[in-house]
């Protein structure tokens, strides 16, 4: 029997990824200037204001008030009647000092042996079911907001859009667990005020309809744009009125949307969040690794689907255990225990090894900050960076090192195939 799957996204605009985009801005800027720099940093966001706190060890000072607005500003928050603005907002700095007793765990005199910055466990997945190897709802959900967000910004005649909004997408799956159809598509975005707000629903709901959904179609294989058809359930601005939103309308903090940034509920979350840390943290570091392990094996045709779970002792470079689940998808003569004892042998997941394998001491956080983590392109980008002391410094980085299949040959050859 057929049955419907689910995904959601949320736009930069939304509070809490005004939160995570300031947080990891923050993490560039340190990582620009100091590539050893240890970092924790939280924002909240509410009407009117931004509030930082953390713990950072770094050689390098910022000027954390001129990051944050820059951050606003790209967004979008630039007039007085959204209640929060890149120029107005007042911006709260509490952020101190790295604890000694964490960091004695952390750092060590061979840096092959530096310890997981904390404990937990982390999960990474991927499936054919999509080119990017990611879940085809929350793909198509993203795919959504980055449309909505570049019509905001490009077309006129839709500049009564604001920044703050969410996107969420059904799919229907026949036995085989293939899409057959999208059975709904639920879209809010917050807008400027209409005198009337019949004639602001209609014209919102038609502009998405007749302007959005073609132009993330084209963006689609054939087989994927079939999808699309008349009988989908449209689910434009529900409630009505949205033009009470961002951090006005909802306070915003960081790391409140780790479903949205991994995987839309497809496989499985740690519950740690990205956002706001520095690679020494395995919440984000081995979150990557994961997925880079995932994506590389089913590219590589050891499964359809797979899933993999690595854990972590604070303080300790060898992790606990590395756990496989191919749900049934596996290609190969092997068992998942199997599978996850050869993992071990072609990914080094000590902390040390995955920063120097995916390039993360490196500023190349904001991206990954707003529109998921994982499935996004790879890429090498110059970024300009501004010092507290005016120093200006331009780096060349890779951008989501953990989505390039460049193990696929090393997996070919462990797996025999």
């Amino acid at each position: 029997m057929s049955y419907l799957f689910t995904s959601e996204s949320v736009s930069e605009g939304h509070p809490d990824k005004v939160a995570d985009q300031i947080s990891d801005a923050l993490i560039d800027n340190f990582l620009a200037f100091d590539k050893d720099s240890k970092v924790a940093c939280e924002t909240l966001v509410t009407t009117g204001q931004v509030i930082l706190a953390g713990e950072v060890k770094s050689k390098s000072y910022l000027d954390v008030q001129r990051i944050a607005r820059d951050v606003i500003r790209k967004i979008g928050y630039t007039k007085s009647e959204y209640m929060f603005e890149a120029n107005s907002c007042g911006i709260l700095s509490a952020i101190h000092e790295q604890s000694q007793d964490i960091n004695q765990g952390v750092d060590k005199k061979n840096p092959e042996e530096q310890g997981a910055g904390d404990q937990g466990m982390m999960f990474g997945y991927a499936s054919n079911e999509t080119d990017n190897y990611m879940p085809l709802a929350l793909d198509l959900a993203h795919k959504l907001l980055i449309e909505l967000a570049a019509v905001r910004r490009e077309d006129a005649a839709i500049k009564y859009l604001r920044p703050d909004a969410k996107s969420q997408v059904t799919i229907e799956y026949d036995d085989n667990h293939q899409p057959i159809r999208i059975d709904s598509i639920v879209i809010s975005t917050q807008h400027d005020d209409f005198d009337e707000e019949a004639k602001m629903l209609a014209k919102i709901k038609s502009d998405i309809i007749s302007v959005l959904i073609p132009r993330v179609k084209a963006t689609l294989k054939p087989e994927l744009q079939k999808l699309f058809n008349e009988q989908i359930k449209y689910h434009i601005n529900p409630t009505g009125k949205f033009v009470i939103g961002g951090p006005h309308g909802d306070t915003g903090l960081t790391g409140r949307k780790i479903i949205v940034d991994t995987y839309g509920g497809k496989g499985a979350h740690g519950g740690g969040a990205f956002s706001g840390k520095d690679p020494s943290k395995v919440d984000r570091s081995a979150a990557y690794a994961t997925r880079h392990i995932a994506k590389n094996l089913v590219a590589a045709g050891v499964a359809d689907e797979v899933l993999v779970q690595v854990s972590y002792a604070i303080g300790v470079a060898e992790p606990c255990g590395i756990f496989i689940d191919t749900n049934g998808t596996a290609k190969v003569d092997l068992n998942d225990g199997a599978i996850a004892k050869k993992v071990e042998e072609i990914f080094d997941m000590r902390p040390y090894f995955i920063e120097q394998r995916l390039k993360l001491r490196n500023p190349i956080y904001s991206e990954t900050a707003a529109y998921g983590h994982m499935g996004r392109k790879n890429e090498v980008v110059k970024k300009t960076f501004l010092g507290a002391n005016g120093e200006e410094k331009t780096v060349e980085v890779e951008l989501f090192t953990w989505e390039k299949l460049d193990f696929v040959d090393k997996v070919k050859s462990a797996f025999g195939l």
